[in-house]
């Protein structure tokens, strides 16, 4: 049953995203906030989905911490579950993602037109000017932007070591960090087809202010709060991985 159940799903999914991506050419033209709402409502009918046909539902923690003014969110990833719910909790974002997935046929297009910060994972200092450069502009356009730190999904029960680009963004730019901490790879698990029902909690943090603080200690402050969350959240301490990789 999980299996069928998945695998309705996962065709759906794709359908969706392949209608949303077709709109997401249409809708180019349009101001970013207005052509954001309607793209991000592919995000929104996955959840629907997600729920209806395999049983996945959420709750949120700390709403009241989401600010007016455009911040960094630092989220930790540990599904692909979080890619859509973060469209639908918080306002307007980009995020900051490799390259490649914007070469993919139909999503890819979606993808592009929402702005996101796509960096070579390779070009070192020159993927973090970038994300400086690009962040800065979305930033004072009133434009979250979102990082996942950790570079790759990681499997429950583990950290990752933080890539340093959102903490100098966030410090480059004097805005404040929120961190964002979340046990959704108990119901989709990394690289998993499997959706097992259940209910995933997310947690957001109050924000983090950068100003007179290295972006190596905004690092270290919001990945000892996800690692506390996650501990919370998950009965036990995660195992920190050296295991990175850009995204």
């Amino acid at each position: 049953m999980l299996f069928a159940r998945s695998l309705i799903f996962a065709g759906l999914h794709i359908l969706t995203a392949i209608l949303f991506s077709v709109i997401a050419v249409l809708v180019w033209p349009l101001p970013f906030k207005l052509r954001y709402k309607i793209i991000s409502q592919w995000a929104i009918s996955n959840l629907w989905l997600l729920e209806k046909i395999c049983g996945i539902r959420y709750q949120i923690e700390g709403v009241e911490n989401i600010t007016a003014e455009a911040c960094v969110i630092m989220c930790k990833h540990q599904s692909s579950w979080e890619t859509l719910a973060l469209q639908k909790v918080l306002p307007p974002q980009v995020w900051v993602l490799k390259r490649e997935l914007l070469w993919i046929p139909f999503f890819g297009w979606g993808l592009a037109a929402l702005k996101p910060i796509a960096i070579d994972r390779d070009a070192g200092r020159k993927a973090l000017t970038q994300v400086i450069d690009q962040g800065r502009e979305r930033l004072s356009s009133g434009i979250w932007v979102v990082i996942f730190p950790e570079g790759t999904r990681i499997p429950r029960g583990q950290m990752g070591k933080f890539g340093i680009g959102g903490a100098r963004l966030a410090v480059e730019t004097g805005v404040s960090v929120i961190p964002v901490a979340h046990d959704a790879g108990k119901a989709w698990p990394r690289h998993g087809f499997i959706k097992y029902p259940g209910v995933i909690n997310l947690v957001i943090g109050a924000k983090i202010e950068t100003q007179d603080k290295s972006a190596m200690d905004v690092n270290k402050e919001v990945y000892q709060w996800i690692e506390q969350q996650m501990t919370r959240l998950e009965g036990y301490q995660p195992m920190s991985t050296s295991l990175r990789k850009d995204k």
